[in-house]
């Protein structure tokens, strides 16, 4: 039985510095783009769209783990609008603009091509008021934006495609000052340098 456990326990120790060699995928300048489903919440109320923009990160390895900061601007479809909120025939739409985020992310190889991680950082998203009175004779309508700060957590597999490009998919949560928040699944197609 100890032959084994050796013979097991050798194996091991021979194949880490083999594994560590193989997690070279999975470091230095990465540029990408990005895609997904958003649906945000306030206080109750939610609306669903499509997220998409574009992400800059640098990842390196330190030891059997892969530390990387990153940046990113997204924009987003979701748009809700309801009508005679004042008066009969007036609209008023409130939709989410773009995104702003920078942050960190720690991720472990899972395999040679497989990353698995978990992000943290700030974000801020711009939220977007617009109100059309629906008369022609007085002049009510206004366009008004508003910068509302936060937090984002979230986790995901990264797959290296070939020695330079890479796919993802990640799920993301972000908690906004009043009462905003968001949930987003994305998938994103890069390239390192």
């Amino acid at each position: 039985m100890r032959k084994y456990l050796l013979s097991a326990l050798l194996a091991g120790t021979v194949a880490s510095p083999a594994f560590a060699q193989d997690s070279a995928p999975f470091s230095g300048l990465r540029v990408e783009g990005i895609v997904g489903y958003d649906t945000t919440d306030v206080e109750g109320e939610n609306s669903d769209g499509v997220a998409y923009g574009a992400q800059v990160g640098y990842d390196f390895n330190a030891g059997g783990a892969v530390l990387g900061v990153e940046g990113e601007v997204t924009d987003s479809t979701v748009d809700e609008c309801v009508s005679d909120v004042d008066r009969t025939g007036d609209e008023l739409c409130v939709g989410a603009g773009r995104d702003l985020y920078v942050g960190g992310r720690v991720g472990v190889p899972v395999s040679r091509r497989v990353l698995a991680y978990g992000k943290a950082g700030y974000t801020n998203s711009r939220v977007n008021l617009d109100y059309e009175d629906g008369t022609t004779g007085t002049d009510l309508d206004f366009e008004e934006g508003e910068n509302l700060d936060g937090v984002r957590v979230g986790a995901g597999l990264e797959f290296a495609l070939g020695p330079n490009s890479y796919a993802k998919t990640e799920y993301r949560y972000s908690n906004y000052e009043q009462g905003f928040d968001r949930h987003q699944v994305v998938a994103g197609f890069g390239f390192r340098f």
